[in-house]
Parts: structure tokens; C-alpha cells; sequence
């Protein structure tokens, strides 16, 4: 080989590791974390308390329409006495928690057996064996119980499956309509008379809430595991295309469509479903980040990273946007910004979603804990050992605390005065 094809080889070398080099620091450069701003597209104004119909207390996953998990208004506070007021057996994992309506509390465990519990003594009203898997909350609205349901056994079955909708009457647990769609994990979301759920097959469907008439149907790029979320007339959900969506509710047309953040090695998907206040989009990925799109224009306002996934779903709180991470830590951003306020090592994955009930913030780790935090600060305020994934929901009075399979009554306990 003469002395100028060696040199032309080096040189191809050398400009072919320059070139990698240069596309691993823009990869690396586009994957930074973004700061927000508190100008940019985003409002002050701190979100209202959801108005909710008579009768009903927790009505859906994430409590309200726009998945915020923090109901006002409610006066439950630790300490709480360690002896449950009841303990209902649900005989399979509770991966998600109950709603509360008509003086009955609705729970389905993951072998897809859907309970009609009694709220003062915990004792089961009705059940209904789907024979199917579930992953999901029910929701409830006009005296009828919308559960969303996976295919049937073997759960981790991905080719050649269904799931199911079923509307059930509230009372008695007769069907009232049912509907075949792809396997369903996404908590229903009960709006405008109308039961909006995704599925594996990447469609998301509005049904009529009272005869299961379907409204609309839209196709995304991946899967829809998370709930869909709304706020004004839009509805948000993030994929397992990398892509988060905004649809007009009344059509289901895109209005725009959002992305994680490219980055060195697999792009982020998102398991969980959004929050939507202060004009923004909240929703974690499985790259471990945290995003804030602007919930007009779907632009990314800020990003900020944990260490491990989040399959956790945000609770939004006084301008803390709260979550939990598979790195073992609970944070809480900044809502504007996405800075971070507060950070707590909880010494076990979360991947479970909170909620903030009176200024406590609840979550469980996959070590077996439940952990309420001030949401100011972060400081632990009480702990009870047990719990998995979901962590509470809650009524006026007591606290409603998920185990592994089981599900806890909780009161206060009186505080001592000092003599």
C-alpha cells in the first residue's frame, strides 16, 4: 500500500471518529435537561377544587378530570390509628386504586375481579369475575361503574388478545353495556357524558356513557397504557410511540403532538398518564425524565431527570409537581421551572402514583412501605409498612390505604393533650 492510500485511510479514519464524536455531544446535547420558565406559557393561578355531582366522593383515578390527585377540602390528617376500622382481602395484587361513590367503594384486583364494597364496614355489596387481567382504577358517574380490562390469562400474553369496557349499574352490579377494544390498562376517564379510554392497539375510544355508542375513535403510533387526562375542551395522553397528544374532546381530532427528548440510547415512552394545570402538561417518561409541555402549543417548557424510570404518575400541588422514581427517590419540581424543591430517598422503587390529601403526600415503594411526606418540604409525617404500588385515596373521614392485596379503612387517632 503506497504512502497516500495509508494517509487517505487515516484521514476517512479520523473524520469517521470525528463525526461519531461530534453526533454522540449533539445526542447528548439534545437529551440536556431543559430550565422553564415561569413566563412562558404557564399561569399562575392554582387550579379549582373539582366540582363533583352529588354522591361522589373519588370518582376516578387521579381523583378529577385533569389527574391532579389532590382533592381539596378534605380533612384527613396523620396520625392515623394503626389498627385498620376494617381490612378487605382482595385475594390478588391491588395494582391500582379504588373510587368512592355512593356510599360504596369500587376496587378491581389484578386477576380482574371488580368489588362492590360496602364504605362503612367494608363488607362486598356485589363482585363480578371478568376472568380477564386488569391493571386499572375504575371510574364512576350517573350511577354506573366504567372498568377498562385486559385480556384473559396469560396476562403477559402480547399477540392475537382483547380487552374489554363494561359499564356497570352502581347499585347492583348488573352489565349495562360492554364493548370489545385492544387489551386496556388506562384508568377510564368519565367527561362530558363520555367514557374516553387507550389500549394496546394504540387506538383511544369516547364512548357514550350511558349506551356505550361510540363518539370517536383516534389512532396513535404505540401503545395507550396511561389514562387519558382533560382539561377545557382537549384531552392529553402520553404513548409508547415516544409521543405525547393533545385531542379536541368533542371530535377526537389531533390538535398537536409532542415528543421526548432524543437521547443516547432508547428514546423515552410514556407509561404514565398526565396532569394538566397551569397551562402546562406534566407526565414522566421511562428515560427517566420529567416533562412540562405547554398544554396550547405542546412545546417542551422544561425537562429535569431522575435516575431510573418514572412509570409514576405526578400529583400537583401548590406549584410542586410531585413523583416518584424507580432511582428509590420522591421529588418534587418546581412547576414552572422543573427545578427541584425537595427530594426524599424512600429506600425502595416507586412506581405507584400519589396523591396529596390535607398537605400529606402519599406514595408506596415496591420494598413494602407507604410514606406520607409534607408536601411543603418533604419531612416524613407518617409511615405504614405495607403497600406496593397504588398508595391512598381518601372520603371526609378516613384514609383509604392499598397493600399488596389488600385494602385499609384508616381514622385518625386522637391527639393527646398536654396537661
Amino acid at each position: 500500500m503506497s504512502n497516500r492510500v495509508k494517509y487517505t485511510a487515516a484521514g476517512l479514519v479520523i473524520l469517521l471518529v470525528g463525526l461519531g464524536g461530534a453526533g454522540f455531544l449533539y445526542r447528548k446535547h439534545q437529551g440536556r435537561d431543559i430550565r422553564g420558565s415561569s413566563s412562558i406559557e404557564f399561569v399562575t393561578t392554582e387550579p379549582k377544587a373539582a366540582k363533583e355531582p352529588p354522591g361522589l366522593t373519588w370518582p376516578m383515578y387521579g381523583y378529577d378530570a385533569a389527574r391532579l390527585r389532590a382533592p381539596l377540602g378534605f380533612n384527613v390528617h396523620p396520625p392515623y390509628r394503626r389498627a385498620p376500622v376494617w381490612t378487605f382481602r382482595a385475594g390478588a395484587l391491588l395494582e391500582f386504586p379504588p373510587v368512592i361513590a355512593y356510599g360504596r367503594i369500587y376496587i378491581v384486583n389484578n386477576a380482574g375481579t371488580v368489588f362492590a364494597l360496602n364504605q362503612v364496614s367494608g363488607k362486598p355489596v356485589w363482585k363480578y369475575r371478568s376472568h380477564r387481567c386488569s391493571a386499572a382504577s375504575p371510574a364512576v358517574g350517573g350511577h354506573l361503574v366504567f372498568v377498562s380490562l385486559l385480556n384473559k390469562p396469560p396476562c403477559n400474553a402480547s399477540h392475537g388478545v382483547d380487552g374489554k369496557v363494561i359499564a356497570f349499574d352502581a347499585e347492583t352490579g348488573r352489565i349495562r353495556w360492554q364493548r370489545t377494544i385492544g387489551p386496556s390498562e388506562s384508568s377510564p376517564l368519565v367527561a362530558d357524558n363520555m367514557v374516553i379510554v387507550g389500549d394496546w392497539s394504540h387506538d383511544v375510544y369516547a364512548f357514550t356513557a350511558a349506551s356505550g355508542n361510540l363518539r370517536w375513535h383516534f389512532k396513535a403510533g404505540g401503545l395507550v397504557k396511561g389514562a387519558i387526562s382533560l382539561s377545557g375542551n382537549r384531552v392529553f395522553f402520553g404513548s409508547y410511540d415516544t409521543h405525547v397528544y393533545a385531542l379536541n374532546l368533542q371530535t377526537g381530532k389531533q390538535v398537536w403532538r409532542a415528543s421526548s427528548q432524543p437521547r443516547i440510547g432508547r428514546t423515552g415512552t410514556f407509561y404514565a398518564d398526565a396532569a394538566v394545570a397551569y397551562g402546562r402538561v406534566y407526565i414522566g417518561a421511562t428515560d427517566g425524565k420529567m416533562y412540562s409541555f405547554g398544554a396550547t402549543t405542546g412545546k417542551l417548557r422544561w425537562s429535569n431527570g431522575t435516575g431510573d424510570f418514572i412509570y409514576s404518575s405526578a400529583a400537583v400541588w401548590r406549584g410542586n409537581i410531585l413523583v416518584g422514581s424507580y432511582d428509590g427517590d420522591f421529588y418534587s419540581f418546581d412547576a414552572a421551572t422543573g427545578d427541584v424543591r425537595w427530594k426524599f430517598h424512600a429506600g425502595g422503587k416507586i412506581s405507584g402514583s400519589s396523591s396529596v390529601i390535607d398537605g400529606i403526600v402519599y406514595f408506596s415503594t415496591l420494598s413494602g412501605r407507604t410514606y406520607g411526606l409534607n408536601a411543603r418540604n418533604g419531612k416524613v409525617v407518617w409511615t405504614y409498612p405495607t403497600g406496593q404500588y397504588a398508595a391512598t385515596v381518601a372520603s371526609k373521614s378516613r384514609l383509604y390505604l392499598v397493600g399488596y392485596s389488600k385494602l385499609y379503612a384508616l381514622i385518625r387517632r386522637p391527639v393527646k393533650r398536654a396537661s
